[in-house]
C-alpha cells in the first residue's frame, strides 16, 4: 500500500516500558496505525507521551544527558520506591506494506542506570529475525560504552561482528553508529526516532507574527503556522486547498485562510468570515479555530513525520470538532502513525476498539494499559451501536474511573 507514491511510514507495533515515573511495568501491544491513550487525569498518559519525547531528545543535541537532566535525572526520572533500570523497548518495522509483506520486525532495546550523578546507557541492542525457521538474533549490542555490531543491509547471525568502543558510556551506540552508511538498519531507527513530530501546539502560539519566509515543517509548539501555510500556498496549493475545504466545512461561516505580508517583512495570519469582505487578524479568531487549523495543516504535510503525537487535542476545540478531527486522523494514518493521548469521550466516539487503550491507576499506584478491543462486552456493545466515548464514561470499562 501506498500513499503519495511513498511507501507507508514505518509502524510501531509494541512498547515496553519499565521504572519511568508511574511506568513501572506497561507494555503497549498490537499497536494501529493511530493509537489512542485515554484516561482520566493522572492515569499516565502524558507519561507515555513523554516516553517518545525522551527517546526523539536523546538523538538530539545534548543527547541523553540533556533529556535525562531536563526531566530532573533520576530522583524524578525513575519509578518510586523502585531501583532497577529504566528500560524503553520498542518493537517496528521499517516499512509496514499490505499484509503478508511488512519488512522483518525489528526490536530495540534501551536501559539507562544512574553512576556517580551521570546517567549510563547500562545496555542497548537491536534485533530482528531475518530467515524461517531462526530465532531472532542482536546485530547491536553494547553495554557501557562498548560493543559490537554486524554492518550492511541485510545483517545476518553468521556474519561478523565489528567491536567499537564509544567515547562516553552516556552515548547511544544508535546515535553514534546511526551516522555511518555502513550500518543502514541502525541509520534507519535512528532517522524514524529524530523524524517524530509531537505537538505541544497551543493557540496563542499560533498567533505570532513570524518573519516571512516559507517553511516546510510546522514547529512543536504552531509559533510559525503563517510560515507553514505560505509554504502549502505557494508548493503544495492542492494541499492548502484541501485544508480550507476542510475547516469551512468544519467552522460554520468561515470562508478562507490567508497569511499577508507585512510592511515591517513579517506574515499576519488572517481568516476570513462570511459575509464580510476583509479577514480576521488571528489574535482575534477563537483558539478552537486556530488550534484546529494548525492540525489540519500539521494533517495535510506533504511530507509527514513518520509519527505524530498530539497530547489532548481536545482543549479548545468544540466537542463536536472532535469527532471530526478523529476522521482526519484516520485519513492521515496511511502515511503517519499517530499517538494521541485524550481524556475526551466525544474524540474516542470517532475511535475503534482495536485503536484505544485505556488507562488507569494499580493499586500500588503505578500505571495499568489495557486496549478496549480486550475488554470483555465492548465490540459488542459497539456493534449494538454504543460508542467508545460513552462506554467509557457510563463504566463499562474494567479499569480506571473516568472521572
Amino acid at each position: 500500500m501506498q500513499q503519495s507514491g511513498r511507501p507507508v511510514a514505518p509502524r510501531i507495533e509494541r512498547v515496553t516500558v519499565k521504572n519511568y515515573r508511574a511506568l513501572q511495568d506497561v507494555t503497549l501491544r498490537n499497536l494501529s496505525a493511530v493509537a489512542v491513550l485515554l484516561g482520566a487525569n493522572g492515569s499516565g498518559k502524558s507519561t507515555v507521551f513523554d516516553v517518545f519525547a525522551f527517546l526523539s531528545e536523546c538523538f538530539q543535541e545534548g543527547g541523553l544527558r540533556r533529556a535525562w537532566e531536563k526531566r530532573g535525572r533520576f530522583k524524578e526520572l525513575r519509578s518510586r520506591d523502585q531501583e532497577g533500570n529504566i528500560l524503553i523497548e520498542l518493537a517496528y518495522r521499517e516499512q509496514a506494506d499490505a499484509p503478508g509483506t511488512a519488512s522483518p520486525l525489528i526490536t530495540y532495546h534501551l536501559e539507562i542506570r544512574e553512576e556517580k550523578a551521570r546517567p549510563v546507557v547500562a545496555c542497548e541492542w537491536m534485533r530482528w529475525k531475518r530467515q524461517h525457521p531462526g530465532a531472532p538474533f542482536h546485530f547491536l549490542e553494547f553495554r557501557d560504552g562498548s560493543g559490537s555490531v554486524i554492518t550492511g543491509k541485510q545483517p545476518e547471525a553468521k556474519d561478523q561482528r565489528i567491536r567499537q568502543t564509544l567515547v562516553s558510556p552516556d552515548i547511544l551506540a544508535v546515535g553514534t553508529l546511526g551516522n555511518l552508511a555502513e550500518n543502514p538498519r541502525v541509520k534507519a531507527l535512528k532517522e524514524f526516532i529524530t523524524g517524530w513530530y509531537l505537538s505541544y501546539l497551543s493557540a496563542n502560539n499560533t498567533r505570532s507574527l513570524p518573519e516571512a519566509g516559507p517553511l516546510e515543517k510546522l514547529s512543536q509548539t504552531g509559533d510559525n503556522l503563517a510560515n507553514v501555510i505560505q509554504y502549502l500556498k505557494e508548493q503544495h496549493p492542492d494541499r492548502m486547498d484541501r485544508v480550507t475545504r476542510t475547516l469551512c466545512r468544519r467552522v460554520p461561516r468561515l470562508e478562507g485562510v490567508d497569511a499577508d505580508m507585512l510592511a515591517s517583512g513579517h506574515l499576519l495570519l488572517k481568516v476570513k468570515d462570511a459575509p464580510f469582505s476583509s479577514g480576521v487578524q488571528a489574535k482575534y479568531i477563537s483558539d478552537g479555530t486556530l488550534k484546529l487549523l494548525a492540525y489540519l495543516v500539521l494533517l495535510n504535510d506533504p511530507y509527514p513525520s513518520p509519527l505524530i503525537g498530539l497530547e489532548e487535542p481536545e482543549n479548545h476545540l468544540h466537542p463536536k470538532l472532535l469527532i471530526e478531527l478523529a476522521e482526519e486522523c484516520n485519513q492521515t494514518a496511511g502515511e503517519s502513525q499517530m499517538l494521541v493521548t485524550t481524556h475526551s469521550p466525544f474524540f474516542v466516539n470517532g475511535m475503534q476498539p482495536e485503536q484505544v487503550w485505556a488507562l488507569g491507576r494499580r493499586e500500588d499506584g503505578y500505571t495499568l494499559a489495557r486496549r478496549t478491543a480486550d475488554m470483555p462486552g465492548i465490540r459488542e456493545m459497539m456493534q449494538a451501536g454504543a460508542r467508545l466515548g460513552d462506554l467509557w464514561m457510563e463504566g463499562y470499562f474494567d479499569i480506571g474511573d473516568p472521572r
